[in-house]
């Protein structure tokens, strides 16, 4: 079973539209959908000032999530180029045994896709449902 941590990206993303494809995260059958306070924070801020009537569905959606927060331990060396912001992510995907990291931020995680830190495949939620099939 897939353990799918979900960036801040990916939680706004699917709140911000009833029709969005990423919606189809909280139907998998054999997937354990994982993400922070920190990332659910993030999402809600934005979500509050793009489109603040779409509120509910992002805490219904978030209401679905297991919650892990992140470890306090440095980032893996593969990692460093990562930014601070961002560093609180990728450790709560680690410290939550995540299989896959899932974000459509490629400006800051870009030089992470593809490739594997510390036991978690970072994807973009597009390329994991590709390598589903």
């Amino acid at each position: 079973m897939d353990r799918l941590f979900l960036d801040a990206c990916v939680l706004f993303s699917a709140a911000y539209s009833q029709t969005s494809p990423l919606r189809r995260f909280w139907e998998l059958p054999d997937a354990v959908l994982l993400s922070s306070g920190y990332a659910i924070a993030q999402a809600r801020r934005n979500i509050s000032a793009l489109r603040p009537d779409r509120l509910g569905d992002l805490e219904h959606l978030a209401g679905k999530l297991t919650v892990i927060e992140a470890a306090r331990m440095p980032l893996p060396e593969q990692a460093a180029s990562l930014p601070d912001k961002d560093a609180p992510i990728l450790l709560a995907a680690m410290n939550a045994k995540a299989t896959h990291l899932l974000t459509v931020d490629k400006r800051h995680f870009g030089a992470l896709c593809g490739r594997t830190i510390s036991g978690v495949l970072v994807l973009s939620p597009g390329e994991y449902l590709h390598q589903r099939r």
